[in-house]
């Protein structure tokens, strides 16, 4: 991710070149450096340097790399006869690559055409079949069709592989909850807990999943990393607060006049209700009687 400096560069240079002040080159690749995703401009200005034989010509071995860079702004905005013609440059320049191949693929799957990119990526995945990227598009183009139970199953047999790629453990998880797997988004956001304890975020996410599925156990559990969510981010989760709150109320339910033991409100219980209301009193104090009323209702303050 780009710099505070580095954005405020790169916005310079761009009201530069946007001014015919020079330096199309050097704002390309600074956006191919940053990652930026930019491609009206850089099919703009990429254009003009690819259609001027004498800046072309100063760019080497480049230009290839700006064909590539093109291509792939090309498809961004929908203008696939562009992209058609940068890959044409490329397959004629490098015959056979896997490179220029992925391209062809998603042009492809631009254009809307599944069956001819799929054929594309099993072709290029016959020579090259642990090709991380032809492996990830083949996700993207079962969700782009809406197909989400593929999506997951193209992602886990990549993860059989690149077991530590940790946004396609997310990406997974994310899948499964669209598709109201809880059971498998709880086991991957496990594998996230495991690689990566200190993120707040994953543990947010399991008690979230965990508190949907129901159930006591779930329920105690999900309690526990709303709890761990509030640890690591300095009791300022208001997500968390409010799990806490709703985990304690389903978990009285369920234990009413079966645990002699468990209290209405429990320290935790009100620590987490006192939380909230401290939070809405100093972020959004129009809301705080809403939030008072809410929690008494529940049982969460007297």
């Amino acid at each position: 991710m780009a710099t505070a400096v580095e954005e405020a560069q790169l916005n310079q240079l761009e009201i530069q070149v946007d001014n015919g002040g020079g330096g199309a080159w050097e704002y390309l690749c600074l956006v191919r450096k940053l990652k930026a995703r930019r491609s009206d401009k850089v099919l703009k200005h990429g254009l003009f340097i690819l259609n001027n034989p004498r800046a072309r010509s100063k760019l080497g071995e480049e230009e290839f790399t700006l064909y590539e860079q093109v291509a792939f702004a090309a498809m961004d905005c929908r203008r696939n006869d562009i992209a058609k013609d940068c890959i044409g440059a490329l397959f004629k320049k490098f015959p056979g690559s896997i490179r220029v191949g992925r391209l062809e693929g998603m042009l492809y799957e631009a254009k809307g055409a599944w069956s001819e990119a799929e054929k594309v990526y099993t072709r290029l995945l016959a020579d090259s079949p642990l090709d991380q990227v032809i492996l990830k598009r083949k996700v993207a183009m079962a969700k782009a069709q809406g197909n989400s139970a593929a999506a997951a199953e193209y992602l886990n047999k990549y993860l059989e592989t690149f077991m530590a790629d940790h946004d396609a453990w997310r990406e997974l998880a994310e899948l499964y909850i669209s598709i109201q797997m809880y059971k498998q988004a709880a086991f991957c956001y496990e594998e996230l807990i495991l690689c990566q304890p200190a993120c707040p975020l994953y543990h947010l996410a399991y008690a979230d999943v965990l508190y949907t599925m129901g159930g006591l156990e779930n329920l105690q559990a999900a309690k526990k990393y709303y709890s761990s969510t509030i640890n690591l981010t300095g009791g300022k989760n208001t997500r968390a607060l409010y799990g806490i709150c709703l985990c304690s109320v389903a978990i009285n339910q369920l234990t009413k006049g079966r645990n002699k033991d468990e209290k209405d409100i429990s320290d935790l219980q009100s620590l987490a209700a006192e939380g909230l209301l401290r939070d809405y009193k100093e972020r959004a104090p129009k809301k705080l009687s809403l939030v008072t009323t809410t929690l008494r209702n529940i049982k969460m303050v007297s």
